[in-house]
């Protein structure tokens, strides 16, 4: 197994963990305040890292970086707004797909040409990443908003990934950096378009905030990760397997929180697996 492999799983876990931890800490207080507590920790500490440890980042590097942050912002967005509506069963799995079939279209266009058993893995990934993250139906139905809501939000991440691919190892961490400070501005920006709570008001609201600036760091370091492994495998291979992380959560819930574990998410996961391997074995 490569080593861009492992580094894609390790942001998988890096994602899977920080949804866990975000999303348990929003049951409690505004998702809002939880999205900008995790990026104000995450940028701080890249800001941070990547000055204990320059790199020679120029001003495209943080263009790209700034690219990614949008898209990330963007994918939270209509993934909050498509929960917030009661679509959970429609959106996440929509979004999941999307933030997978993304760097795949666009690995392929960039000349990318991976081996057959690694393709073969990736349209595994793809029905896998669908199961792990299906809800039972609540009632609201497949309608056309949920779908755009959770294509829209694949989109952001999507290009979250792909923007992130083009900043090169030797620019640093300072640009991940860049990226968490767009993603916050945006959460303000739009959490004050909408009249969002997004401070913390109590001593409960700063506890909430403390866990989750803890999903944010879990969440940086997945990007971290994830950057570091589109250097060393195809973009269509690390997009697919970072794209895993519900499954992460998936398992985070089930044995954390106890919640109960459905038989379309174990094939899921079993699915998943099967993709790792087979691309593993590429």
């Amino acid at each position: 197994m490569s080593i861009g492999i492992v580094l894609a799983l390790m942001a998988a876990v890096g994602y899977g963990a920080a949804d866990f931890v975000g999303g348990l800490t929003a049951r409690r207080v505004s998702p809002w305040a939880v999205a900008l507590a995790g990026q104000l920790a995450g940028g701080l500490a890249m800001l941070v890292a990547g000055s204990a440890l320059p790199g020679q980042a120029r001003p495209e590097h943080f263009a790209w970086a700034v690219l990614a942050g949008a898209g990330s912002a963007v994918g939270t967005v209509f993934l909050y707004r498509g929960l917030a509506r009661g679509r959970m069963g429609v959106v996440a799995p929509v979004s999941g797909v999307g933030a997978a079939l993304v760097p795949v279209f666009v690995g392929v266009s960039l000349g990318e040409r991976p081996a057959v058993l690694t393709w073969v893995g990736v349209l595994v990934a793809l029905p896998g990443i669908y199961l792990v993250s299906r809800e039972v139906a609540d009632g609201t139905g497949r309608s056309w908003g949920g779908i755009a809501d959770g294509a829209l939000a694949g989109l952001g991440f999507g290009l979250l990934f792909v923007a992130l691919a083009q900043v090169p190892e030797s620019a640093g961490l300072l640009p991940l950096a860049a990226n968490q400070g767009v993603g916050a501005v945006f959460t303000l920006a739009v959490a004050g378009l909408l009249s969002q709570p997004w401070a913390p008001r109590d001593r409960a609201g700063f506890r909430a905030a403390g866990w989750g600036a803890v999903g944010g760091l879990l969440g940086t370091a997945g990007t971290a990760a994830f950057l570091f492994a589109s250097h060393s495998a195809d973009l269509a291979v690390v997009g697919v397997l970072a794209s895993l992380y519900p499954a992460v959560t998936v398992l985070l819930a089930t044995t954390v929180l106890r919640e109960p574990f459905r038989l379309s998410q174990g094939l899921g996961l079993l699915v998943c697996g099967a993709s790792v391997g087979l691309v593993a074995m590429a």
